[in-house]
């Protein structure tokens, strides 16, 4: 019988060659595209939340005014433009006949959205649906390389549809309502719509879990009163009520993205109506936020909608009261990671301090934001601190590379 260290001393080496293994196998499954999103999604969720324990995270920042001048704010504000009042736009033209009471469209191959993909994911089975034969990271590779940018704004949905499905004509609108989006799908259009989603799951204490969401409609039912989405993130052949979703839909100024081919422009003009021109569009989404300021006085997202639309006609002033009685009321934690209307405004009024506020407010929930890195930085060359605007502009393009407002923000403030 061999002595008792011999044995142990054959056995280590075997051991350790096991351990050496298991770790090889596990590097190298890690390495698997869903694992290594899983991990990355894991990693970023726990970053997320050391953040909010390190540096808790409040309700974003109410504006700097006295109790008194809210209480002075009027509730109905300037028009945009002299003579706006004047200009109601026309009705809708009315479809030639009566809509079928359902109509569900053959929907794409369903794709899983990736870490913070929700937006490219919709668009890859949006185009999928006309032809189009590519993935979410085809899209994301483009408009968002880096997998931690957690926005993509509708307007980049629009660059890549434009510039590599160049075979389809593209855009979007806001101010949309129920019975539009009917229109569209019974005409055998599908439609993107971005909406206000709620999490479940918290990425710091105190977390209201509110973020934004692409969703495809590709179906309705007038009986049911629902739409049939596919939703990259619950799943496929979801059914949302048509209250529920123009109650979501709101929150991003029932913003919805569309596409056809170049010859059947002449129904997608008819099927959008007065809503065709971008700028009698942009008028009747400014009335229906109005109209809603009044009818829900303290709905904090007609007040929001009625500063974007305000700042569509470069009426800052009158934005800046709207943004001002919708952070009285209280806003999303995220909602600055997605719209950014209230720093042009801020900026264009001269609030800098609000300006800044806001972008540094923004930071603490998504640090690597481009846009509030860009604003951050005009509010801090506002404020004489040269050197740190240029420092977050640095930021801004590592985290979007070629970011052109941040390229010509830099540029600015080198040359002056």
């Amino acid at each position: 019988m061999k002595p008792r260290f011999q044995r142990w001393g054959k056995a280590i080496p075997r051991f350790i060659w096991i351990i050496l293994a298991v770790m090889l196998l596990g590097l190298a499954a890690a390495q698997l595209p869903a694992v290594k999103s899983r991990l990355s999604w894991r990693l970023e969720t726990a970053r997320a939340y050391l953040r909010g324990v390190l540096d808790p995270v409040e309700d974003l920042p109410a504006p700097d005014v006295t109790v008194d001048t809210l209480q002075r704010m009027p509730t109905e504000l300037p028009t945009a433009q002299p003579g706006l009042e004047s200009q109601t736009p026309k009705p809708l033209l009315p479809t030639p006949t009566p809509l079928p009471v359902s109509v569900q469209l053959t929907p794409p191959p369903y794709e899983k959205q990736d870490m913070n993909n929700c937006g490219p994911a919709t668009l890859s089975m949006f185009l999928n649906m006309f032809g189009w034969e590519g993935n979410q990271y085809a899209i994301s590779d483009v408009i968002k390389p880096i997998p931690q940018d957690r926005n993509v704004n509708v307007d980049e949905l629009l660059y890549f549809t434009r510039n590599y499905v160049g075979w389809l004509r593209t855009g979007f609108r806001v101010g949309g309502t129920v019975d539009l989006l009917r229109q569209f799908i019974a005409a055998g259009y599908p439609v993107v719509i971005e909406e206000g989603f709620l999490m479940e799951e918290m990425f710091w204490p105190n977390d209201d879990l509110w973020a934004g969401h692409y969703l495809l409609l590709t179906g309705y039912d007038d009986t049911a009163g629902t739409f049939l989405t596919q939703d990259s993130f619950l799943g496929e052949n979801k059914v949302v009520s048509y209250t529920d979703l123009d109650r979501t839909w709101q929150t991003f100024n029932r913003v919805f993205f569309f596409a056809y081919p170049p010859e059947q422009e002449a129904e997608v003009q008819r099927l959008l109506g007065e809503d065709w021109d971008e700028a009698a569009n942009r008028r009747r989404a400014l009335e229906t936020a109005r109209a809603e300021t009044r009818t829900s006085p303290d709905s904090a997202f007609a007040w929001f909608n009625l500063g974007s639309n305000l700042v569509y006609f470069e009426d800052y002033p009158a934005a800046v009261e709207a943004y001002d009685r919708a952070r009285q009321l209280g806003l999303p934690q995220r909602m600055l990671r997605y719209q950014f209307g209230p720093f042009f405004a801020y900026f264009h009024t001269l609030r800098n301090q609000d300006l800044l506020t806001l972008a540094e407010y923004a930071l603490k929930i998504t640090p690597n934001s481009e846009e509030a890195l860009l604003w951050y930085a005009w509010g801090l060359y506002r404020d004489g601190r040269r050197q740190d605007a240029l420092d977050r502009l640095a930021e801004a393009l590592e985290a979007r590379p070629g970011c052109p407002d941040a390229i010509y923000a830099r540029d600015f403030i080198l040359q002056n």
